[in-house]
């Protein structure tokens, strides 16, 4: 019960944002610049905010880093199996497939944030900017009709990559921020929360359904119980405690990436259907996640 109302604040900053695009018609040209707002100069801040105040414990990085992979692995995998028994069109399939394993970096941040600190945000951090190339690159590939061309510029300017990148060289260098410096990036760190999560909830969409109802099933029972479940294996296997095991079995309990009906409706998928899920995943996870809190905390 404690570990739920610790989350309540961040799941109450979604359904904010659900009220505010409904009741206040602020229309998608406002929403389309505060998601580039908090994705480009807030986010960034927030992650090299914490890297840099943070102690790094880079011996337990391998073994945290597999784990995560390992998770997404599972994903990609049990994503997999419904093509073997189930008749899904083809530009369907390869649109619904990513959602089975990318993630939501902005509840990432926010749900680390809240129960471990600086610290939880500099680990999950660790694992978003690896993980964040790596779904992508999944993701194209699976979508792709005319090769990739493009990706590797995108992959180089993802915001979440090079935030992640500098606050580690900084934080290996050793170097420590002025007063000034640090009070500014803790402004535009505390802003990246709220409105990441507001933005979150004003694109949730449930009017329609998905393509197909069997496989959207199974990939949110795939993404919010089956993939922390594969973390908790693989994490203990490994020998990860602690901190670092908490954080990368939440990461495998996140619901599905909004940017994945942004590459559907990009490649030319099914971005209905898409969208579906990421609302579908997104409400889930605000009974799931908590559930996964506290018992990892208990």
């Amino acid at each position: 019960m404690n570990t739920a109302l610790l989350l309540l604040p961040d799941f109450a900053l979604i359904l904010l944002g659900v009220a505010i695009r409904r009741w206040m018609h602020l229309g998608d040209h406002f929403w389309a610049g505060v998601e580039k707002l908090v994705y480009f100069i807030l986010f960034p801040a927030l992650l090299i905010n914490a890297i840099v105040r943070t102690r790094l414990d880079l011996a337990a990085a391998l073994p945290l880093l597999a784990t995560a992979f390992a998770a997404m692995a599972g994903g990609m995998a049990l994503g997999l199996l419904p093509r073997v028994f189930m008749k899904i069109p083809a530009l369907t399939y390869a649109s619904m497939f990513q959602c089975a394993y990318r993630f939501n970096s902005y509840i990432a941040l926010a749900v680390a944030g809240m129960l471990f600190g600086a610290p939880g945000i500099a680990t999950m951090g660790l694992i978003v900017g690896a993980a964040v190339p790596v779904a992508n690159l999944v993701s194209v590939w699976m979508l792709a009709r005319h090769g990739d061309a493009g990706l590797w510029r995108e992959l180089a300017r993802n915001p979440l990559i090079w935030g992640t990148s500098l606050g580690f060289l900084l934080n290996l260098a050793g170097f420590v921020p002025p007063a000034p410096v640090q009070a500014f990036l803790g402004r535009l760190a505390d802003a990246s929360i709220a409105l990441g999560l507001i933005t979150v909830g004003a694109a949730l969409r449930l009017d329609g359904t998905a393509g197909v109802k069997g496989f959207a099933v199974w990939l949110i029972a795939v993404k919010l119980l089956a993939l922390p479940l594969v973390a908790l294996a693989v994490g203990s296997w490994l020998g990860l405690s602690g901190l670092n095991y908490q954080v990368v079995v939440l990461f495998a309990a996140l619901p599905t990436a909004s940017s994945a009906y942004i590459l559907a409706m990009r490649m030319g998928g099914d971005g209905r259907s898409v969208a579906w899920l990421i609302s579908a995943t997104t409400l889930g996870s605000m009974l799931t996640l908590p559930l996964w809190a506290a018992w990892l905390l208990r």
